[in-house]
C-alpha cells in the first residue's frame, strides 16, 4: 500500500560508526575545578583597574578625538616627516649649547688665563637658542633663521601664537614631534620651541635644503592649515547609528521621489 500524502516515510535507520580508540593515547579530559587544571589564560584587559593617571590620559585623548578643535589648535597635529626631522635633529646637535660642567671648565680657563696675564678670546659660538621670551624677541627683531616648535606643549597656549607670529615676520618653521626631543638637545628635560640664528659655512648648503622644505610644508599651507578643523570623530556605535538612520532618510526620499 502506498504511503499516505503528506506523511513522512520512515527514515532508514543509521548504522552506527564505531570509533576506533588507539590504546596508546588514554583521553584524560581537564578538570578546571578548585585544585585541577589551571584553566585557560584569557585577555582580562578589560577588567583591570587602571591606574588614575592612566584613565585620565585615556579618556584625554578620546575626548580631544571626540571634541571639534578648531584650526590654530589642530595645526599642531600636522608634524613634520620622519626623515626631513631626523635631518633638522642631526644639524641641531651639532649646535647643541655647552652644559653646566663644559661651562664652569671654560670659566675655570678663562680666569687662569686672565691670571696669568693672556689675552682671551671672547668671540660668540653659534649655538642653538632656546627659551620662549628669547625666541619671541628674536623672531620680532628678524634674527631667527629657523623656528622649531614642539607638538605637545601643555598648555598649548603658550606657543598657539608662534606660526602666526613666523609667517607676519617671513621665518621658517617647524612643528616636531617632543618637546622632550628638544630638550636633550639645550641639555632641559623639555624645551618647547628652538631656534637657530645662523649656521656655519660648512652647513649652509644642508640648512637651505632643509629650510626648503620646511617652508614648502608649513609657510606656504599656512592659509591651507588656518581654515580646517579638528577633532569630531564619533565613536564606532555612534557611527554605525548615523549611518542606519542616513540609510532609512535616504529610503523615504526615495519612496517620495517615486
Amino acid at each position: 500500500m502506498a504511503p499516505k500524502r503528506g506523511v513522512k516515510a520512515p527514515a532508514a535507520a543509521k548504522k552506527k560508526t564505531e570509533k576506533t580508540v588507539n590504546p596508546l593515547f588514554e583521553k584524560r579530559p581537564k578538570v578546571f575545578g578548585i585544585g585541577g587544571a589551571l584553566p585557560p589564560q584569557k585577555d582580562l584587559t578589560r577588567f583591570v583597574k587602571w591606574p588614575q593617571v592612566v584613565q585620565i590620559q585615556r579618556k584625554r585623548r578620546i575626548l580631544k578625538q571626540r571634541l571639534k578643535v578648531p584650526p590654530a589648535i589642530n595645526q599642531f597635529t600636522k608634524t613634520l616627516d620622519k626623515n626631513l626631522a631626523t635631518n633638522l635633529f642631526k644639524l641641531l646637535l651639532k649646535y647643541r649649547p655647552e652644559d653646566k660642567a663644559a661651562k664652569k671648565e671654560r670659566l675655570l680657563k678663562n680666569a687662569q688665563a686672565e691670571a696669568e696675564g693672556k689675552k682671551v678670546e671672547g668671540k660668540k659660538p653659534i649655538v642653538v637658542k632656546y627659551g620662549l621670551n628669547h625666541i619671541t624677541y628674536l623672531i620680532e627683531q628678524n634674527k631667527a633663521q629657523l623656528v622649531v616648535i614642539a607638538h605637545d606643549v601643555d598648555p598649548i597656549e603658550l606657543v598657539v601664537w608662534l606660526p602666526a607670529l613666523c609667517r607676519k615676520m617671513e621665518i621658517p618653521y617647524a612643528i616636531v614631534k617632543g618637546k622632550a626631543r628638544l630638550g636633550t638637545i639645550v641639555h632641559k628635560k623639555t624645551a618647547s620651541a628652538l631656534c637657530l640664528t645662523s649656521v656655519k659655512n660648512e652647513d649652509k648648503m644642508e640648512f637651505s635644503k632643509i629650510v626648503d622644505a620646511i617652508k614648502a610644508n608649513f609657510n606656504d599651507k599656512y592659509d591651507e592649515h588656518r581654515k580646517k578643523w579638528g577633532g569630531g570623530i564619533m565613536g564606532s556605535k555612534s557611527q554605525a547609528m548615523m549611518k542606519a538612520r542616513e540609510k532609512v532618510l535616504a529610503k523615504e526620499a526615495a519612496q517620495r521621489m517615486s
